[in-house]
């Protein structure tokens, strides 16, 4: 543990705060909103300031907010596994960390009333999960499982609904549109667990039981590989299903793509986790937008 003294005099640098928020991260959700409104079918032509508020809220409040929340509850772990970060490092000194996630959460909280019920309810949905993800008693990421679907449900599902009900005027999306964000949040657990592979030393150590660490690096990667493809090979069929097969055809190449890729990362998945997560999870966000253009047409 630092001996820095908890109650410091300086104020972080804003540089530093920007790095603990990780705009970086802020595209899933983003991308996942987008493809909600999208989605949402024809006949609906969005509000662009809605549409502007609803990205804002997805990536640089909530998800912001989800980072800022998990490096402070992971500042020892972080010492750890990366200790240039913010906190760790004594960029951000004190409970600097601490304060600016609940000022993130509160501003977050007072942005999604801009955005109705529905919208307000999944932001404050994503909010709740990303403190159940990082901070105790519930600290879902204790346990790879229920951590990397509470992280799937934040980065895609929950943002991608919405998208949807921001357009439809904040009526509840039609089942269709709750299916497909329903599955590619279930392929986004996937994805998470590949992120966990950078971190295995540190987690193991600090008794974090992400996915790598109970199953071991290859297992864990076959298991992120799944997760991954399952989801979009049901998504394939229900478009093919819906009467949308260029659609399904398109993600079906894509997914293929992906395939190869995940061929070579399962050959070490140590040392080719982050490439993987460059190259195989662009692909499965392209499927995304493809799928929600194959709703927006509208299924059979």
């Amino acid at each position: 543990m630092s001996s820095r003294p908890l109650h410091p005099t300086t104020l972080p640098r804003p540089g530093a705060v920007l790095e603990l928020l990780k705009p970086i991260t802020w595209f899933p959700p983003m991308w996942a909103f987008g493809c909600g409104v999208v989605s949402a079918g024809p006949g609906h032509m969005p509000n662009p300031w809605l549409v502007v508020a609803g990205v804002v809220l997805a990536g640089p409040l909530v998800c912001a907010t989800s980072q800022a929340v998990n490096d402070w509850f992971d500042r020892h772990v972080d010492a750890l596994n990366e200790p240039g970060r913010p906190i760790p490092s004594g960029r951000i000194p004190g409970y600097w960390g601490l304060e600016i996630a609940l000022a993130w959460t509160l501003l977050s909280s007072l942005f999604a009333t801009l955005l109705g019920p529905v919208g307000f309810l999944a932001a404050h949905a994503g909010l709740v999960l990303a403190w159940a993800y990082s901070a105790p008693p519930f600290r879902l990421k204790q346990n790879g499982w229920w951590g990397n679907a509470a992280v799937g449900a934040c980065y895609e599902g929950l943002p991608w609904i919405t998208g949807a009900a921001v357009v439809t005027g904040g009526a509840v999306p039609a089942p269709a549109v709750l299916v497909l964000a329903l599955l590619y949040s279930i392929g986004a657990h996937g994805i998470m667990t590949l992120n966990d592979f950078k971190s295995i030393e540190g987690d193991r150590r600090m008794g974090i039981g992400s996915l790598p660490v109970r199953l071991g690096p290859d297992r864990a990667a076959r298991v992120a590989c799944l997760v991954m493809a399952a989801p979009q090979v049901v998504v394939c069929a229900m478009l093919w299903a819906g009467g949308r097969p260029v659609h399904a055809a398109a993600i079906a190449a894509l997914l293929a793509a992906q395939g190869a890729l995940m061929r070579w990362f399962l050959r070490d998945p140590r040392g080719r986790a982050v490439g993987y997560s460059g190259s195989g999870v662009t692909l499965y966000v392209l499927g995304m937008l493809v799928a929600a253009f194959a709703l927006r047409q509208g299924l059979a």
